[in-house]
């Protein structure tokens, strides 16, 4: 039972963010796509590392690896709390907290052709 003025709306929690594509940025120097691919591979091989659980860390790649429909049920299901929208912060429900570069995310704008 609530008070008068509340309501509970099944399946939605009004505390979980949407995300969205993060902002573009700029790398600090010219990469190629292969080496955001290695920067962003040696990031994802030593998350776990980091803290957390590795089930979040799977969950939250496969999230920033996919579209954003997609990205969001993911995050949905695995019970990951977003902070920022675009993913760069987010906490399990352990309260562990999980913190995404942007090249972990999206491309830089100033990528140049291999």
């Amino acid at each position: 039972m609530g008070c008068v003025g509340s309501s509970a709306i099944k399946g939605v929690d009004r505390h979980q963010k949407k995300i969205r594509k993060p902002k573009p940025w700029i790398h600090s120097e010219v990469i190629t796509l292969a080496q955001l691919k290695q920067m962003r591979d040696e990031f994802w091989d030593t998350a776990p590392h980091y803290g957390g659980q590795k089930e979040i860390w799977d969950a939250l790649r496969a999230a920033a690896e996919a579209d954003i429909t997609l990205a969001q049920l993911i995050v949905d299901s695995a019970g990951i709390i977003v902070q920022s929208e675009d993913l760069s912060t987010c906490y399990d429900e352990r309260g562990a907290k999980y913190d995404l570069p942007k090249y972990a995310l999206s491309e830089p704008t100033n990528l140049k052709d291999e």
